[in-house]
């Protein structure tokens, strides 16, 4: 009986550290999917100047898109379009806004425990910034997901 009971307190440590690390990994893989979507948004902007700057409409009187998502070839699907930071509470988690009155890009947190500081959001804030074209997107504020810097 002394085995039984040794052996079923193994197995709950087991599972213990195995869901830890479950989780550990779904937090990386989110972080992962907010880099590559911001890489992704980033590039937009440089390859539409470029294209832009090739098609000779550089000096345009219009003002560049300041959302990335529509110069995406095709726009992700936890994409859920302009949103007010106030309009939070009714958008999924992980769901990307952009917020056209303070021209910043949204991210809802997924697994915001995870996120180290500033404790307590609900979602990373992106600025689009630039007079000019290609316009740049940056961190509003110091995001620190698992002890990396998320910009």
């Amino acid at each position: 009986m002394v085995e039984w009971g040794i052996l079923l307190v193994l197995l709950l440590v087991l599972v213990g550290v195995f869901g830890r690390q479950i989780r550990m990994v779904q937090g990386q893989a989110e972080l992962a999917a907010v880099q590559t979507t911001l890489g992704a948004l980033r590039t937009a902007f440089v390859l539409e100047h470029i294209k832009q700057t090739v098609a000779g409409h550089a000096k345009t009187v219009a003002a560049p898109q300041r959302n990335p998502f529509l110069l995406l070839e095709s726009v992700p699907p936890n994409y859920v379009g302009e949103r007010a930071v106030l309009q939070l509470e009714s958008t999924a988690q992980g769901s990307w806004v952009f917020d056209p009155v303070c021209s910043c890009v949204g991210y809802v947190l997924r697994y915001p425990q995870w996120l180290d500081s500033p404790a307590d959001l609900p979602a990373l804030w992106f600025s689009v910034a630039g007079s000019s074209a290609p316009l740049s997107i940056s961190a509003m504020q110091t995001y620190m997901w698992q002890g990396q810097v998320v910009n």
